[in-house]
């Protein structure tokens, strides 16, 4: 039976590869939650085609929410594994952070998924299963500079999915983390190409990632059954 999979902010980077991987052989059918990005998001049902939709929500309105879940279930009756991959970035300095910058990125990178989750978990509770994936990011375990925003709303999420692990795992709903080093998408397109060089150098492994590397792992955390509450984290061994 095909997994009826919602993937937030699906129509670029990371999220676009997650879509790409798990669309393989028809086998799931995918939900493309985008807000800003309709081209891209089109763009990306046409080249797949099959079992796919995209669905236009921000995902910092809790009603848009709602409405996006709702228009799934009903129409699918389930909804099988919920990726909160949406997020956003800014690199500033910490006394230059405002009000409006700290709201506005917890809002995003960590209320979301606490509306999106919230909205999917009667139904994973009701069906007795469901995979919840949480995409953080290195910053969440090790913090960064200039990111102190960034960081925390990455580290609430890893907080959020221990804790909601314990709480849905006796009803069969599994929660884990993606916390990536750094990949190659549009996110890191303020990163100079010195500074890219830089990070190469010390990543044992040569390179930074590309978003076929998380989408892997989210394929593995989907289909296996025994792994909850973990952060997982392709850095390439960056952080170890």
């Amino acid at each position: 039976m095909k997994k009826v999979i919602l993937i937030t902010g699906a129509a670029k980077g990371i999220g676009r590869g997650i879509v790409e991987e798990l669309s393989k052989n028809g086998e799931n059918i995918i939900i493309v939650n985008y807000n800003n990005s309709k081209r891209e998001a089109i763009e990306l049902k046409e080249k797949i085609e099959k079992n796919i939709e995209i669905y236009k929500a921000d995902i910092t309105n809790r009603i848009e929410v709602e409405n996006m879940i709702n228009y799934i279930i009903d129409k699918y009756e389930k909804i099988d594994v919920l990726i909160n991959n949406a997020g956003i970035s800014q690199i500033k300095m910490f006394n230059d952070i405002t009000e409006e910058d700290w709201n506005y990125m917890i809002t995003t990178n960590l209320t979301s998924a606490f509306f999106t989750t919230k909205a999917v978990a009667n139904n994973m509770i009701h069906n007795k299963n469901g995979c919840i994936i949480n995409i953080s990011s290195i910053w969440g375990i090790v913090g960064g500079s200039c990111e102190v925003h960034y960081s925390a709303s990455k580290a609430g999420l890893i907080g959020m999915s221990k804790a909601l692990a314990k709480e849905l795992g006796p009803s069969n709903i599994r929660v884990n983390v993606i916390a990536p080093g750094d990949i190659d998408t549009d996110m890191n397109n303020n990163l100079s190409e010195k500074s890219i060089e830089i990070i190469k150098e010390e990543t044992p492994l040569g390179k930074i990632g590309k978003p076929i590397d998380i989408a892997r792992c989210v394929r593995w955390l989907i289909e296996d059954e025994f792994t909850t509450g973990q952060v997982i984290s392709p850095n390439g061994g960056w952080v170890i």
